[in-house]
């Protein structure tokens, strides 16, 4: 039975990626041999998305973070240094923004208005 879910970035800078999640948005994680960082998730769910004209190719995957309370957690990780790529805007299934990892990409963050 399947227990859990593993997922991956990829990063030119992954050791400052690695940092980046330990120091910067404050997870947890087990090191597992000369620095190499897995980090525990809280809690995780998985959606499949309809590709559309202009998005990503079919078998692109993505990781984006949620939250409950999108300005307040904004407001925490702006001040450890995070820095967003545009303001919080309504996408419909919840209020959603993006920061810079590094790396040289973008990751979601997004309030739900869906329930678990």
């Amino acid at each position: 039975m399947i227990r859990g879910m593993h997922g991956m970035f990829y990063s030119s800078a992954a050791a400052e990626l690695r940092s980046f999640l330990k120091d910067k948005l404050a997870l947890p994680s087990s090191d597992v041999g000369d620095g190499w960082l897995i980090f525990d998730a809280p809690e995780a769910d998985l959606g499949v998305h309809p590709i559309e004209d202009g998005g990503p190719a079919s078998g692109t995957a993505e990781i984006s973070f949620y939250c409950d309370d999108i300005e307040q957690t904004v407001a925490e990780l702006k001040s450890r240094g995070v820095e967003f790529t545009q303001a919080v805007a309504d996408h419909g299934y919840g209020l959603v923004t993006y920061f810079k990892v590094p790396g040289g990409f973008k990751v979601q963050l997004y309030q739900p208005r869906y329930q678990k």
